[in-house]
C-alpha cells in the first residue's frame, strides 16, 4: 500500500443511492467519489469479482473484455495512479497485469470499497422513473446470475461504468465463411499454446494486434499482420532508459505544441520515431502522421519484423479456403489460424435507447460524460473515452466531475449549448484523426482534464502555486502530468498531493535499483571534464569582463 493518508472526507450519508454499474477501473474508483460527497453506493457486477478487463480468465466471456495473460500496461505507473493513492514505489515502473490487479485491490481495501460492490448482478434494464422530471430518478432492473431472480429498485442517480472494450467489433471480409482454418477474435486470444508451427495471419494493427503478433511470432512457424493503413510505433521505454510518457505528456510540451502548428509538431514526432526505425522502410508507415492517431505501443515489433518472424501486409483483398489474398495483388496460401484485432464496439444495451443510443461507434456526450438532453443530469457514462494516456485518472476526473453535477455543486451549460461543443468535438476528431472507429471517442488528455477539473473544482491554480511554492510549480509545468496534481486545489485537497509529485521520480528509480552499482571511472572522468569546462568559461569571460572594467575605469579617468 502507498504510505500516504487517505483524501476522503466523506460528509455523511445523504440517503441519495448511486447504481454503478462495472467494478472495473473505473467502478471502483466512482465508489470512491460517491463516497467522498457523501453519496451511498450501489455497485452492480456480473461477475464474482472487481478488476473488469484486469481480472484474467482463461475462459473468454461473451461482453467482458479480457487482457492476454503476458499484458503488461502501456503506461508507466505513476501516469496511471488514481490522484490520491500513488502506485507502490517496489511495483515495476510498467506492471504486468497482476500488479495492475494487485493495485486496485490495495485501492479497494485502504479505502474499503468491496463491501458496497453487490457480484454476480447483471442490469438488464435502466430508464426513467415516472417521477424524473421532477426528481431524476431511475428505475434499474437486476438479475440474480446464481438465482436467476429479478429486481426492479430505484436509484437517485446512475454511472455507468461498463467501458468501451466489451463487444466485439467483427468486419465482414469476403470468402472468410470459406476459410477452412480457425478464426477468432483478439478478444479470445489468451497465450500462445496451441498456436505453436503455425502460419498465423492477424488481421489489424493496434495495440492488441501488435502484442499478439510479437507474442506469437516466437512460437508459430509464421506471423503476417494484415493492416489497410499502416502505425507509427512507439516505445515504452525512451532516452537513458526513462519511460516516455513521463517525458512526453508534460503541460509544457502540451505547450509547445500548442505554439507550433500542428504540421511542425507531426513532422517532429515522426523524425524522433523514424530515428529508431525507418517506419517506411519496415513498411510501417501510414499516409498520415504519429499525431493523427492513437498511439500503438510496442517495444519488440521491430525486432520481430527485422529477423522475418512477422511479416507485414497490407489489407485483405479476400480469404480462400486455404489462405489468403491482399489487395496488391500478393497472397498467401496454408494460413492455420486468423486472428481479428479488428477493435470493439460499444455500447449500452441495457439503457433504453431514448434516453441514449450509439450508432456506429459515435455517441453524443457533453464531456464524453454527460446526456445533454436530460431534464435531470442525473447520469454519467465514465470510461468511453480514449486518451493520450492513461484511463485511470481519466475516469476517476470523470466521477469527481459527475458526482460534483449530481449533488449541484457544478453546473452544467444548456442543453443546446453541450450540442454545440459535442458537435464542434465530433468536427475537431474527424479534422484531427485518422478515419476509424476507436477514434470517435479519442481526447488530447491534458486539456481534456483540465475541462473536468473546472466542473470538478479542483483546477491546478498556477498563479498561487508560481508564489507559494514556486518549486513545485515547475514540477507541475515541466514534470510528468501525474493525477496528483489535482489533489493541490478543490474541495477534496489530499494533504499527500504535494510528496508525491516531489518524490515521483524517485518512486520510477526505485523499483530499477535491484544492486548496488560501483561507481564508474568513465563518470568520474566526465564530471572532472565538466568541472573543468565550466571553471575554463567562467575564467574566460572573467578576464574580458575585468578588461572591459579595467578601460571604463580609465576613460572616467581621463575625463576628471
Amino acid at each position: 500500500m502507498a504510505p500516504f493518508e487517505s483524501s476522503t472526507s466523506p460528509a455523511g450519508p445523504s440517503g441519495q443511492r448511486v447504481a454503478i454499474i462495472g467494478a472495473g477501473a473505473s467502478g471502483i474508483s466512482a465508489i470512491k467519489c460517491c463516497l467522498d460527497e457523501g453519496l451511498l453506493p450501489v455497485c452492480f457486477e456480473r461477475t464474482p469479482a472487481f478488476g473488469g478487463l484486469w481480472r484474467y480468465t482463461d475462459i473468454p466471456v461473451e461482453g467482458q473484455g479480457c487482457v492476454m495473460k503476458s499484458t503488461v500496461i502501456n503506461v508507466s505507473k505513476e501516469m496511471m495512479s488514481y490522484s490520491d493513492y500513488p502506485t507502490p514505489r517496489e511495483f515495476p515502473v510498467f506492471m504486468h497485469n497482476t500488479q495492475v490487479l494487485e493495485y486496485f485491490k490495495n485501492y479497494t481495501e485502504h479505502f474499503d470499497l468491496e463491501k458496497h460492490i453487490v457480484y454476480n448482478t447483471e442490469v438488464l434494464w435502466i430508464t426513467k422513473a415516472e417521477n424524473f422530471p421532477k426528481y431524476g430518478q431511475w428505475k434499474i432492473t437486476t438479475r440474480d446470475i446464481s438465482s436467476g431472480e429479478e429486481k426492479t429498485d430505484t436509484f437517485d442517480y446512475v454511472i455507468v461504468c461498463t467501458g468501451h472494450h466489451a463487444e466485439k467489433h467483427v468486419p465482414a471480409f469476403p470468402g472468410l465463411e470459406e476459410f477452412e482454418g480457425k478464426v477468432i477474435h483478439s478478444h479470445e486470444y489468451r497465450k500462445p499454446q496451441g498456436f505453436e508451427d503455425k502460419r498465423v495471419l492477424i488481421v489489424g494493427i493496434g495495440n492488441s494486434g501488435g502484442d499478439v503478433a510479437v507474442e506469437l511470432s516466437r512460437y508459430s512457424k509464421q506471423v503476417f499482420l494484415s493492416t489497410r493503413q499502416g502505425t507509427w510505433i512507439f516505445n515504452r521505454v525512451s532516452a537513458m532508459g526513462l519511460p516516455l510518457d513521463m517525458l512526453l505528456t508534460t503541460r509544457f510540451m502540451t505547450y509547445l505544441k500548442d505554439q507550433f502548428s500542428f504540421y511542425l509538431a507531426n513532422m517532429f514526432v515522426s523524425w524522433r520515431l523514424n530515428k529508431r526505425i525507418d517506419h517506411k522502410l519496415y513498411s510501417l508507415q501510414p499516409r498520415y502522421g504519429p499525431l493523427h492517431q492513437h498511439p500503438m505501443v510496442n517495444d519488440d515489433m521491430p525486432n520481430r519484423i527485422i529477423c522475418g518472424a512477422v511479416k507485414v501486409k497490407t489489407d485483405v483483398k479476400r480469404f480462400t479456403a486455404t489462405g489468403v489474398e491482399f489487395v496488391d495483388g500478393t497472397a498467401e496460401d496454408g494460413i492455420d489460424v486468423v486472428v481479428l484485432a479488428t477493435g470493439y464496439s460499444f455500447g449500452f444495451p441495457f439503457i433504453d435507447k431514448e434516453v441514449i443510443d450509439v450508432i456506429d461507434n459515435e455517441i453524443d456526450l457533453y464531456q464524453n460524460v454527460f446526456v445533454p438532453d436530460l431534464d435531470r443530469h442525473t447520469m454519467a457514462i465514465i470510461g468511453c473515452v480514449q486518451p493520450f494516456g492513461a484511463v485511470c485518472p481519466v475516469a476517476e476526473m470523470q466521477c469527481r466531475a459527475a458526482v460534483r453535477v449530481f449533488k449541484r455543486k457544478a453546473f452544467l451549460p444548456s442543453a443546446a449549448e453541450m450540442r454545440q461543443a459535442i458537435r464542434a468535438q465530433h468536427a475537431f476528431n474527424t479534422q484531427r484523426y485518422a478515419p476509424s472507429r476507436r477514434h470517435s471517442i479519442q481526447v488530447e488528455i491534458i486539456p481534456y482534464m483540465d475541462q473536468l477539473a473546472q466542473l470538478a473544482g479542483c483546477s491546478v491554480q498556477f498563479g498561487h502555486l508560481l508564489l507559494t511554492d514556486p518549486l513545485l510549480a515547475m514540477k507541475v509545468f515541466f514534470g510528468p502530468f501525474t493525477p496528483y496534481q489535482y489533489r493541490l486545489y478543490g474541495p477534496l485537497v489530499w494533504s499527500g498531493a504535494r510528496e508525491a509529485i516531489q518524490e515521483q521520480w524517485k518512486r520510477t528509480y526505485a523499483p530499477l535499483k535491484t544492486k548496488t552499482v560501483p561507481a564508474s571511472q568513465t563518470r568520474f572522468w566526465a564530471n572532472v571534464f565538466r568541472f573543468v569546462l565550466i571553471v575554463t568559461v567562467v575564467l574566460f569571460f572573467r578576464w574580458p569582463f575585468a578588461l572591459y572594467l579595467g578601460v571604463k575605469q580609465m576613460v572616467r579617468k581621463s575625463f576628471v
